[in-house]
């Protein structure tokens, strides 16, 4: 089907009332956990998933999509009105949220944050709409030996690249391939470390890691800080704006900058949003002619931050569309949902289910165009007292959630068990400094590039180098040194400055 008839079928598609509810619920929803102080897009995205299993798919994704965006924008809400950044990309939105907040411009900061988040949300939609169709086509070159060693990046890149300790990410990652080699070989149909138990045999389902990981530690975190954490009423005073911010115009460049900063940030592997909004803050600030007026009640501070960290919202789906490889966390968990949904994220896609990749593109870009209407003092009034509820309650209800939704999918009793396993599992992680995207994404990765591999040596007959000649498989497999070789980079030049510092 011409990219043409595909948009225009998309477009009468998405608005169906149906599709166009699902949506709105999921930016209500999103904002709501975003606005959570501990809560995020991702752990909302892991818990939905499970309860969409019956859904239509482009009900599913639009809700999905919704959740996405409403979550990172919502972030701001607590990061503006109490200095807590409900997301770990809202942190530089507290840098001139909170000065604004206090003297009584709330209602104005709410409202730039809301529409930098949708303008950056628009551009990073659009990025995706323009770039992945090419993409696309260019990856149907792309054979068994290719297909493997970009699984091979993805993991190396998203282990390496996310956080602050490269071995942990990688030993992460062998977690999640070790993961995936539990059921029966797709290749022999032998088991492989079931133990005889019959509920092994099919592997974990996808979707229990999911909830487990990051449905289960967010919320043994709450509960162990309910008592510190519990947020006051008191702080959530919010004094009306006198004036109406009009200065639009000042912010244009700002809001430009960001957006393309966001958008690179977001097709490169592993950086995520947080990055983006650091970087976005920071180019801001230099290019102002004023910068001591950044971290006082800046404005275009403000818009920076929260344009760029939801620029990196949609072009961060850019390789999970194209190559099937989710580029980080957010990215892993969406593509869980197309995969319950029966879809596999790829070139394949493209031509199998056009309609359907369109309108999700196109749902990217309307939810983030609803925060203008859904954000700012509409958020306020309606999500602001959400903040009252004390972290002992929340931890509660995000459990009982998860178990629901894991048991709805078999209704084993077994996946609870694996549930709470895999949420024990990630606290203890997360408590020892070990990244969790990677688990995720060597669970989904392992076995494709398990499968990619014997294909390939089966159709070159065993010969590994064979696999590894062709100009795009080198092209990949540099790539995979240099990620490879950060960590490495990052100890010589510390090792050197520790040096400098002595000798002086």
């Amino acid at each position: 089907m011409p990219m043409q008839d595909a948009l225009l079928s998309a477009l009468i598609e998405i608005f169906a009332w149906q599709n166009f509810l699902a949506m709105v619920v999921g930016v209500i929803g999103g904002i709501v956990v975003g606005a959570l102080p501990g809560l995020t897009a991702t752990m909302g995205i892991a818990i939905l998933i499970p309860l969409t299993f019956t859904m239509e798919p482009l009900i599913a994704l639009g809700m999905v999509a919704g959740i996405y965006n409403g979550g990172i924008y919502g972030g701001a809400i607590p990061a503006i009105l109490l200095g807590i950044p409900g997301t770990s990309s809202s942190i530089p939105t507290t840098f001139d949220g909170v000065p604004l907040a206090r003297r009584g411009d709330a209602e104005n900061a709410l409202r730039v944050s809301a529409y930098s988040s949708a303008i950056g949300g628009i551009a990073s939609g659009v990025a995706l709409l323009i770039l992945a169709p090419p993409l696309a086509t260019v990856t149907l070159l792309f054979g068994p030996a290719e297909y493997f060693w970009v699984a091979v990046f993805g993991m190396c890149s998203i282990a390496v690249l996310l956080g602050d300790d490269a071995f942990k990410g990688l030993i992460s990652a062998a977690i999640g391939l070790l993961i995936g080699t539990i059921g029966i070989d797709s290749v022999s149909g032998h088991e492989r470390f079931t133990f005889d138990i019959f509920y092994l045999t099919g592997g974990f389902d996808f979707i229990v890691l999911l909830a487990g990981l990051y449905g289960i530690p967010p919320a043994i975190t709450l509960a162990q800080t309910a008592a510190s954490s519990a947020i006051a009423s008191s702080g959530l005073s919010v004094t009306r704006a006198k004036t109406r911010f009009r200065d639009w115009k000042s912010l244009v460049p700002t809001w430009i900058r960001s957006s393309t900063i966001g958008i690179v940030v977001g097709v490169l592997p592993g950086v995520g949003g947080t990055m983006a909004a650091f970087l976005s803050y920071n180019e801001a600030r230099r290019a102002d002619p004023d910068p001591s007026s950044f971290g006082k009640g800046s404005y275009k501070g403000l818009a920076a931050s929260e344009c760029g960290n939801n620029a990196d919202n949609a072009s961060s789906l850019i390789p999970t569309l194209t190559l099937g490889v989710p580029g980080n966390a957010v990215a892993a968990v969406i593509m869980g949902a197309f995969l319950v949904q029966g879809l596999q994220p790829g070139p394949a896609m493209f031509r199998s289910e056009p309609v359907l990749v369109y309108a999700f593109i196109l749902q990217m870009i309307m939810t983030a165009g609803m925060l203008f209407f859904l954000g700012g003092m509409i958020a306020l009034r309606v999500f602001a007292p959400v903040l009252r509820l004390p972290p002992a309650l929340i931890a509660p209800v995000v459990i009982c959630l998860s178990v629901i939704g894991v048991y709805t999918i078999q209704n084993s009793i077994f996946d609870i068990y694996a549930l709470l396993g895999f949420g024990v599992l990630g606290y203890l992680l997360q408590a020892t400094g070990f990244p969790l995207a990677p688990v995720v994404l060597g669970l989904i990765l392992g076995p494709m590039a398990e499968q990619q591999l014997r294909l390939a040596l089966i159709i070159a007959r065993g010969d590994f180098v064979a696999i590894s000649t062709s100009a795009v498989s080198l092209i990949i497999i540099s790539l995979i040194l240099v990620v490879l070789a950060i960590p490495l980079v990052r100890f010589v030049r510390g090792h050197i400055v520790r040096n400098r510092s002595r000798t002086r």
